[in-house]
């Protein structure tokens, strides 16, 4: 892995742009955000489809209470797309092995002394069992994360995401050489095989276990990090079969479940990609995410 600052001017004396080539020799976007008698470095690892701007407001608020945030672009998205999306050749299995290995490094190099921390929502979750030196850090919370199968979905999405894996994913990766999903109003625009393999671990029960097999499964087992899996009752894609399903593969972890209903979010509508919102600064950053980074 190697790493150079990015040569162009930052608003923020505190923020600051980081270019991160994996070990395949991928480039990856970063962004880190230092913090004042910093605790912790967090690696915040985004959904599919959500590039990391969306969470700088979380994490300058996670900044401004002592942790060092990491946020990326998965190779293939966001900033990280380097070349035509029709050439990008990753896979989801890529990005755990090679994008979220070259961010633990990174966070080592930057900062030695500190423990290491992993937020992944939904996909970035997911990565967790995909990535081979994940037990190097101290721990992980998990927003809104399931296996993605589609059966088990929560009714809202069980109801047309069949469509989707059935029709328009294979027939508009096969024409346009990757997912159009912007067009589609559809996730947003993937390469090819992430979305070939994401669609094969959907229509299985097992997701991406059941599909990979014995050394994917394996790996998932060997995760011995605590997890916390903070879920979200009025999630419209992850029902709670999906979320137990996911956190089921993590047989070597202690995983703490918490199932917040619209009472613990001032009856207020999360969803799947809601809890990022500025809004939720206070029911959900700072009394149910932040306790948990401060232990």
């Amino acid at each position: 892995m190697s790493v150079h600052a990015i040569d162009t001017p930052l608003t923020q004396s505190d923020i600051s742009d980081h270019l991160i080539t994996t070990q395949n020799g991928s480039v990856l976007s970063t962004r880190l955000f230092t913090a004042p008698q910093a605790k912790s470095v967090v690696i915040m690892a985004g959904a599919m489809g959500v590039v990391q701007q969306c969470y700088e407001k979380f994490a300058k608020f996670l900044s401004e209470n002592h942790h060092h945030v990491i946020t990326f672009d998965y190779v293939g998205t966001g900033q990280s797309l380097n070349t035509p999306l029709k050439h990008c050749k990753t896979d989801i299995l890529g990005w755990g092995e090679q994008d979220c290995n070259a961010m633990l490094a990174f966070a080592q190099a930057q900062y030695p002394d500190l423990p290491i921390q992993w937020i992944g929502h939904s996909v970035g979750a997911q990565l967790l069992g995909m990535t081979s030196n994940i037990n190097q850090i101290k721990q992980a919370i998990t927003l809104a994360a399931g296996s993605g199968y589609w059966r088990e979905n929560s009714p809202p999405t069980k109801k047309m995401v069949w469509f989707l894996w059935y029709f328009v994913a294979p027939i508009s990766v096969n024409l346009m050489g990757y997912f159009p999903g912007k067009k589609l109003n559809m996730v947003g625009d993937l390469p090819a095989n992430v979305m070939r393999q994401w669609r094969r671990w959907c229509l299985n029960k097992e997701y991406a276990v059941g599909y990979e097999g014995k050394t994917l499964r394996n790996q998932y087992a060997t995760v011995n990090i605590p997890i916390t899996a903070i879920s979200f009752e009025d999630d419209e894609m992850m029902s709670k079969a999906n979320i137990d399903s996911l956190h089921g593969f993590f047989s070597g972890a202690n995983v703490t479940h918490q199932r917040l209903t619209q009472e613990d979010t001032q009856g207020q509508f999360v969803g799947h990609l809601g809890w990022f919102r500025e809004k939720f600064k206070e029911p959900l950053w700072a009394q149910q995410i932040l306790p948990i980074l401060n232990r």
